[in-house]
């Protein structure tokens, strides 16, 4: 009877171990989205920043994987935010250029990752710069963010703007809290002070939500002109304000990968360090640097190319660097995947690129090709394997010889690129048309151009 006794109890703790391996439930990533303003491909040591260390981004590069060849769709705020949060291109949403006070933005037809993640349980939080939508229904808490705080559109569009203070100072800049203004008129005691007001807010995000998934969503306004650094770090680049307020950014990434470790949230959050575009040039000294041709506000690389950094411990082994090109359209598919969080209803022109991500052996890139505008023109197309990119005619804006310095921007002319081909693997500057060399290439690139053209512009 004894033994028998001994086998029952044996096969029932056996039963029990199994039931409860049975039902435990993965725990679900979270998600921490870092997107800077107009910073340079070059702004941050570990993308070759020499006139400054920037220790947290480098730790971050260290933890996660460098990616350098991650693009924007636009090379604009506004159509560059529409496009990270909706999945979409600015062709299908109609989010074009830099979106003014009260204007429409991102119509609520098309949703956020905010609303996306939101439905499938997780806490959702956005501190920093919205500028998709400063109506009731498009601002964050009609979004899809449970918490939010920050400005409605670019930290410019006040009444110390440099070329039109009058029209920019009919409309007062509003901070933004929960849904409510906080600060009815912005003034630049409160501008130097942003960065840390998003970082604390971040911080203390992460602290009250360690023990459940969330999605925290960080846009910082800097380092759009105008320029502001809290006292802490007045001076302490020792190379003028651009880098002063680098480094104050380097802080605030240090800061949250701090809090998730400190949470011990570290090894099951994805972060993605990544910009909005590229530098904006005009403003000389109080912009940032890319090695590639032209900057913001143009399809070339200069504009739509932006240093990324993707950290997930648990899955990516960190130290790595990866040439494949990808674009921010992939991001809400991709991570909608690895979170078990199904896709928008909605149609969405970004793909599961998570295989790329994660460097596995023969993967390919699900995108025949990446699309570029700037503002309501189609411009250009990049081949899915980054290899080869075709710009169709068109005019772009390049610096004059009057530089922008101290917050005083300089002057543009307009330029014309005619129809040209360009190897970015040999020629990543765009400097050589091979159109001649290569015509089969451009060929299939311009079939891909008309068809893309027909399917989003066909309106126009």
């Amino acid at each position: 009877m004894k033994i028998q006794s001994i086998l029952l109890i044996l096969i029932s703790v056996l039963l029990m171990s199994g039931c409860s391996t049975k039902t435990e439930t993965p725990q679900k990533p979270n998600i921490v989205i870092i997107f800077l303003d107009d910073s340079g491909y070059s702004d941050f040591s570990p993308f070759g920043q020499q006139k400054i260390e920037t220790p947290n981004v480098n730790t971050l590069a260290q933890e996660g994987i460098m990616f350098k060849n991650f693009y924007v769709p636009q090379a604009v705020c506004s159509a560059s935010r529409a496009a990270l949060l909706s999945g979409c291109y600015p062709g299908r949403t109609k989010v074009f250029g830099a979106h003014g006070p009260n204007e429409r933005g991102l119509d609520p037809a098309f949703p956020t990752m905010g609303e996306v993640f939101k439905k499938a349980g997780y806490a959702t939080a956005v501190f920093g710069k919205w500028h998709i939508g400063d109506q009731p229904d498009t601002r964050p808490q009609s979004r899809g963010f449970d918490e939010s705080c920050g400005l409605m559109y670019s930290n410019d569009m006040w009444k110390h703007h440099p070329e039109a203070p009058d029209y920019w100072g009919r409309f007062p800049l509003q901070f933004w809290e929960n849904g409510e203004v906080t600060i009815p008129d912005v003034d630049s005691s409160d501008q130097k002070m942003l960065t840390k007001w998003y970082t604390e807010h971040a911080v203390d995000f992460i602290n009250r939500h360690k023990d459940e998934p969330f999605l925290l969503y960080v846009p910082h306004n800097m380092l759009h002109v105008p320029l502001f650094v809290s006292p802490e770090f007045e001076g302490k680049s020792g190379v003028g304000l651009y880098g002063d307020v680098t480094l104050e950014v380097d802080w605030s990434v240090g800061q949250i990968n701090k809090a998730l470790k400190d949470n011990g949230i570290d090894d099951n959050t994805i972060v993605i360090f990544t910009s909005d575009n590229g530098p904006w040039i005009a403003y000389g000294n109080h912009a940032g640097t890319t090695p590639f041709r032209e900057a913001k506000g143009t399809s070339f690389d200069g504009g739509t190319r932006s240093a990324t950094i993707i950290k997930y411990p648990k899955e990516l082994k960190g130290g790595q660097q990866s040439e494949s090109a990808l674009m921010t359209i992939d991001l809400l598919p991709t991570l909608c995947e690895l979170a078990g969080v199904p896709l928008p209803e909605t149609e969405i022109d970004g793909k599961n690129v998570w295989d790329i991500i994660s460097g596995k052996e023969n993967a390919v890139n699900p995108h025949e090709y990446y699309a570029f505008t700037n503002n309501k023109n189609f411009e250009a197309v990049l081949s899915g394997d980054g290899k080869w990119k075709l710009h169709l005619p068109h005019d772009y804006r390049t610096m004059t010889e009057i530089k922008g310095k101290d917050g005083i921007p300089g002057k543009y002319k307009q330029a014309h690129i005619d129809l040209s081909l360009f190897d970015m693997v040999n020629d990543p500057y765009e400097t050589t048309n091979v159109i001649a060399e290569h015509p089969e290439i451009a060929e299939k690139l311009m079939a891909i151009a008309e068809k893309h053209k027909q399917k989003f512009f066909s309106e126009e």
